[in-house]
Formats: C-alpha cells, structure tokens, sequence
C-alpha cells in the first residue's frame, strides 16, 4: 500500500468513524494531501484486489441485467487501458467519453486516469454543434462514444482518434470490443502528480455558453469524500443515484463517492421515467442509499411511494434546493428525511444536511468537513454576512475545488477574488451555523424595493397540490418596477385555465406576504437545460416580451 493509499484510507476512515457526529468530523477532518495520487490505480485497484462484491450493477427496463465485481472491474479497466495506449493515447490526451449508464462507462474512467489522460464527459443527448464546441475549445484528441451517436460525428471535423462502442461498420471507427483481448496487466507510465488535470466539464449553461471547468487527480477523487459524507455512504451499501452521465452529478455519486466508500453502484436504465418500476427495483437491489434531483422527487411523490416495501436508510436530494413540501410528504411516507445538499460542477458538496445532524426545515445544512463557507456583504465584500454569496475561503485549500476554468484567466480571476472562491449562489446563515439558499445571484430580484427570492415563492406554490413544478421570474410593471411570475407545471388532474389560476393566486395571497404574493402566472412546460436545470433566462426572456396566455391577479379580485 502507498503512501498515498494510506493518506486516503485514513481521512475516509475518519469520516466513517464520525459519519454521525458532524461536530466531531468538522473539526478533527484534515484534507489528504499527497504529492502524488491515482485514484483508479492508488484507491480503486487496491480495494478491488481479489474483492468478489458487485461493484456495478446496471438492470435494463428489458430485464437485462449486468453485474461487475471490484475485481473484475479492475481487470476490466486494465484492458481498456493498455489497448487505448496502443491506440495513441498519452498522458494529459483530452479524451471525450459520450457514452450512457453502461459498463463500459465506468471501465472508461477508470483506465484514462490509470493513463493520465484529461476527460471531457458529455451526455449522448448533444447534437453536433455542441460536440463541435467540446472538439474544439477541449483540443480533443480521441472520442470515445456509442456506436448510434458516431454519425453526430460527420459534422465535426478534426484529427481525433474515434473509438465506438456497440459494434461498428462506420469507416475510419475503432471498435470498442477489441479492448476485452487486451492484456489485464497494466504498468502505467509513470506517477501522477496530485495537481494533473484529470476531467474537463462543459457546465450546463443556463445563463450563458458552458464554461470548461478544470478539476485535478485529487479535486474530484479525493474531494468527494465530503460527498460520501453527506450521503452517509458506508462499505456495502448499494447507492443509487438518478443522473445522467456527462454531468458532474454523475461523477459525484455514480462513481468517486460511492466507490469512496466501497459500495456497489446500482442504476435502472430507463429511457421513460416509471415511478412503479423505480420503486420495484430499488426493493429488489435493496437499495441502502438514494439520491435523486428534485425533478424525480416531485414525480415520486405523485405516485404510491408506499409501495416500496423497505425504503432507503439515506434519501437526499441534489442540482437544485427541494422545496419542504416534498420533504414532508417523503417523510411521512418512509419514515426517512430528504437531505439536501449544496455544491456545483467547480466543486464536491460545499454545504450539507449529514447523517445525525438536526434538520432545519429549509435550510441545506452547514459546511461540510474541510470547507470553510463565507457569506460575502453585496455591497462591501466582505465577509461574515449574514446574508450574502456563498464563498469559500480559499487560505484554507479545499481540496475539492476546481483549478479554475480551463483557457479563461479573466473568468477564474472573477471567481477566486479576494481570497475567495465565489459560487455566485446567495444564501442566509442563522445563528446555529445553518446555512439556507437563497437563490442565484442574477435570480433574485427586487419589486417594490423588496427583495424577492424565486425559491421562496416557488416553495409556496408547490404546497398547493396542483402543482408539479414551478419557476418564478421577475415581470416588468410600471409601477413597482418588477412583480413575481410564475410558470407553472401542473400535477395529473389538473387543468389550465381559470379556475386554477384563481386557485393558485388565493393560495399565494394565504401563504406569502403581500410584497412577495404573485401577480402573474402562465401555465406550460419548463425549458430545461439537458442536466435537468431550468433555464431561468428564457422564462426571464419571454416573460420580457410579453405573454397573451398569462394570468394577471387584478382579474380575480
């Protein structure tokens, strides 16, 4: 065992001691520090040495079902690795991986670290624009994607190496399967520097063109400790976690948290959201530990949660804060809490509600071990707010955080300002320490010269049981400048029209204060990023030039 490896295995084994005593984790945590770390061959290659428990498990709506022990996933990557080598690729090679929730996913990831190649993950829902922007900006070298996306490719020109997985006929396409003759006994190149860059992430964009965000062999690796402390995640639990693969959340809990803690990785791999279906599976892999964004929660929740006969011990929640609602109707159902938690592609969870803590309705918890959260005065900058931008303090080294973003100094100066990283999230901390989002900082608005936070209004809405989903943006108004309006998903049974409108704005009369009560409301879908996130600045957008199908409050009065 290295150094290295006994570096990690302390710091996590000490989180596991004191998984329920978040006094006693956050003061005694102490980020390790090697020189010198590779997580696929320091960490994951170590624990998997003749190691027979199910690593992955992957069960297809179909039925079909794969199952992957450490041992064998470490072979597997070994091949993958020395028959990528052969075909051209180096250390610190960009290598894109467009692939979905499939075994060859995580061999994938595993044998670029063990070749220290840089990885760009991408979802397989982009088109050939996007891909030509992650080609270019990412100075890709090989693309590693499903054989039904390689035609994506024909309009991306450039010198890369194209290795498709699923079979191919395509020209000038390396075929995936050649690596299972490959040999399973890898010698790396050379040691990986703690500091070399190890992912790529084009972030979701919901205000602007993806930034490329850098992370290290150690940011995200060892950074996601602290995740696998907010989930509670111990040794055998079996995780499942609802994301998609090339978003940061995917990385988060489908592959260095729970693999972290030693547990198996467990997804159904739908294409059409089933709640039934989910709950049935999750009973029958025994799923100990649940994440999900609050999308799938609120699906959850309109159907029979009850059906699942042995719930998770962990439930949490993660991508956007969870409204109480939700929380509660969980709660009851399960007899389990929600927890939420708070981080971002350029880091792991900054911010969490972990196992043992007491839960503040609202609030996402304190900082977790390692990061020391500031909230940052709007006006002055400085720090100890009480409202204010969340920041961590950077004089105390988070490990898991981004190196900056990559080929954009201005941008990665913006960011690390002052001393501190700045996340551009506004959030309130209470005299406890608990830490409560507020909003984006380019969300929240003022009406009648009061503050409006969109997630507060938006909480309300869906207390009211026609509602699914909602999304609050400021509306112009001569008067008071901006009033709140709402877009508004509505929940089986209900219909647009009237009568709920009339409905929804009595509810917000009876529960909001008057400065923060809705004004107007439009009933239709939500525009999404791919990652799941709302995109605000096209409501923000369409709500600017006006609407023929809105509600207005006056009308009803």
């Amino acid at each position: 065992m290295t150094t290295a490896t006994e570096l990690f295995r302390s710091a996590r084994d000490f989180l596991l001691e004191h998984r329920t005593d978040y006094t006693a984790a956050y003061e005694g945590f102490a980020w390790p520090r090697p020189a010198y770390f590779n997580w696929a061959l320091d960490w994951f290659d170590v624990v998997a040495e003749g190691n027979e428990r199910t690593a992955l498990h992957i069960v297809e709506e179909d039925g079909r079902e794969v199952r992957v022990s450490f041992a064998e996933m470490s072979a597997r990557s070994d091949r993958v690795a020395n028959r990528l080598r052969e075909w051209g690729v180096r250390p610190e090679d960009r290598v894109l991986v467009m692939l979905g929730n499939q075994a060859e996913l995580w061999e994938t990831a595993l044998a670029a670290m063990k070749l220290r190649a840089v990885v760009i993950p991408a979802t397989p829902l982009l088109g050939p624009a996007d891909l030509r922007d992650r080609v270019d900006r990412g100075r890709v070298k090989h693309v590693i994607v499903r054989s039904q996306d390689t035609g994506k490719f024909d309009a991306v020109p450039g010198d890369y190496t194209r290795v498709a997985v699923g079979g191919t006929s395509a020209p000038g396409w390396l075929a995936y399967e050649d690596t299972h003759t490959a040999s399973d006994a890898f010698t790396p190149d050379g040691p990986t520097a703690a500091d070399d860059p190890l992912m790529l992430y084009f972030t979701s964009g919901t205000t602007a063109r993806p930034k490329l965000v850098e992370h290290t062999h150690v940011s995200y690796p060892v950074g996601h400790l602290s995740t696998m402390y907010w989930i509670g995640l111990q040794p055998g639990d079996v995780h499942l976690n609802i994301s998609s693969p090339g978003w940061a959340k995917h990385a988060w809990s489908n592959l260095f948290a729970p693999w972290n803690a030693e547990a198996t990785v467990f997804l159904y791999n739908y294409t059409r959201f089933d709640a039934a279906r989910l709950l049935s599976e999750m009973d029958r892999a025994g799923v100990t530990t649940f994440c999900a964004p609050p999308t799938v929660w609120r699906m959850l929740i309109q159907a029979d949660i009850t059906q699942l006969a042995t719930p998770p011990r962990e439930v949490v929640a993660a991508g956007e804060p969870l409204n109480p609602e939700v929380i509660e109707q969980v709660r009851r159902s399960w007899n389990v809490t929600i927890r939420d938690g708070f981080g971002q592609t350029e880091t792991a969870v900054q911010v969490s509600n972990s196992p043992g803590q007491i839960l503040k309705t609202g609030s996402m918890g304190r900082p977790s071990p390692g990061y020391r959260v500031e909230l940052l005065d709007p006006v002055s900058g400085a720090p100890g707010a009480d409202e204010g931008e969340i920041a961590l303090d950077l004089s105390q080294s988070p490990v898991g955080l981004m190196t900056g973003y990559h080929g954009d100094p201005d941008r990665t100066a913006e960011a690390m300002a002052g001393g501190y990283y700045r996340t551009g999230d506004i959030g309130a901390r209470d005299e406890d320490g608990y830490l409560t989002y507020v909003g984006r900082a380019d969300d929240v608005f003022k009406a009648s010269d009061y503050k409006i936070s969109p997630f507060e209004l938006e909480s309300a809405l869906l207390e009211h049981e026609a509602v699914a989903e909602a999304a609050v943006v400021p509306a112009p108004d001569a008067l008071r400048l901006a009033v709140p309006k709402a877009y508004v998903v509505l929940a089986a049974g209900w219909e647009p029209g009237p009568d709920t409108a009339k409905a929804l704005f009595e509810h917000s009369r009876s529960t909001l204060a008057p400065y923060k009560r809705l004004r107007r409301l439009e009933f239709g879908e939500l525009p999404k990023t791919v990652s799941g996130k709302i995109r605000r600045i096209e409501l923000r957008e369409a709500t600017a030039a006006g609407s023929a199908n809105e509600y207005r409050e006056e009308d009803f009065r």
